[in-house]
């Protein structure tokens, strides 16, 4: 891997990343870079059936030929660019001792609100391979079938979530889940709490526009990345047990700032070139604070104050907050959607 910025951070800092990616010929490279783990969502999954139907040929020809309804179709397809990639884990899975290794599978976005569906769906995805982590959206719903899995073993990416309550919300019911398997003699599912950092800007810079609030773009830049030190604060104050996961990198600054701390970063391809190929600051930054100045000036804006303080939201609140329905419709429309359509 060389002498680059992304060997500079996993050599000599806590700081360890996923990748973000379930294309065969992208993950080769990611392994190589150092990657631990893979996060995929609708989204990725499309993609990597679509770039690699030659190589999967066989199954996915094989589900096609089965005629399924549309959801049970999307979550076939899924599940063959989800267990050829957590095949290609296994290894790491195996030497760290089940810590790492591990493949995210997501349930289907537009179910984000029935736990009926959730809990079978998280099931039936952990049964594919040990180091599936079952993506869940938090929302209430999903918070509630999270400690369900977790109660079982299951492990859990917690993702759709961008704000600091979800991320205390996330970790709270985590540890709930870890008592009751406990109690029942039950190996507890690990947890992974996603921040999407840069959703967070996109989504407040579309308000800040509108609202003509009184910010810069240099304050946008730094929202996200105040949520993600003021989570992960809370996360060591508190001891929990999750693990913070963060991913939609909008610019290299979301890990040079973020260096040093025990986390995961979610890194898709493209910006795993500027961080083997830039002379980056090798500085751990992630206890400098993001300036008061700043705070304040993004606290005029009502939607950073609910993403930023811990009490800022309800899980109830959760769901309708703007992120997470500009995100589901997303990865239903441009992810789930398409693979119930795949011919």
């Amino acid at each position: 891997m060389g002498n680059t910025y992304l060997n500079w951070l996993i050599e000599n800092t806590r700081t360890k990343w996923w990748h973000d990616s379930a294309e065969a010929g992208e993950l080769e490279f990611g392994l190589e870079r150092g990657a631990i783990g893979v996060t995929t969502n609708p989204y990725l999954a499309n993609l990597a059936v679509n770039k690699d139907r030659q190589i999967w040929a066989p199954e996915i020809e094989a589900v096609l030929a089965r005629n399924l309804p549309p959801e049970q179709k999307a979550e076939a397809l899924m599940r063959v660019a989800v267990t050829k990639t957590a095949a290609r884990l296994m290894p790491e899975y195996e030497r760290s001792g089940g810590q790492s290794g591990f493949v995210c599978a997501q349930v289907n976005p537009g179910r984000a609100s029935d736990r009926e569906c959730m809990l079978p769906m998280a099931r039936r995805f952990h049964a594919w391979s040990p180091n599936i982590a079952v993506k869940l959206p938090v929302t209430a719903a999903g918070l509630d079938v999270l400690e369900d899995c977790v109660s079982e073993g299951i492990t859990i990416t917690a993702t759709v979530s961008f704000t600091v309550p979800q991320a205390v919300a996330i970790a709270e019911r985590h540890r709930a889940g870890i008592r009751r398997a406990r109690a029942n003699g039950v190996e507890p599912g690990k947890c992974f709490a996603v921040i999407m950092i840069g959703r967070l800007d996109d989504f407040l810079r579309e308000i800040g526009h509108d609202t003509r609030a009184a910010v810069s773009e240099s304050d946008i830049r730094q929202a996200g990345l105040a949520a993600t030190k003021r989570a992960y604060s809370i996360y060591k104050e508190c001891g929990y047990e999750a693990v913070l996961l963060v991913a939609a990198l909008r610019g290299d600054y979301h890990l040079t700032e973020l260096a040093g701390a025990d986390l995961l970063m979610s890194i898709a391809p493209a910006y795993q070139e500027i961080f083997v190929t830039r002379d980056l600051p090798r500085e751990e930054r992630i206890e400098r604070p993001v300036p008061d100045e700043v705070i304040e000036r993004l606290r005029t804006m009502p939607d950073f104050v609910r993403s930023y303080e811990p009490d800022g939201m309800t899980p109830e609140e959760f769901m309708a907050f703007g992120a997470t329905q500009r995100t589901l419709g997303q990865f239903v429309e441009v992810g789930w959607r398409l693979l119930e359509n795949y011919r």
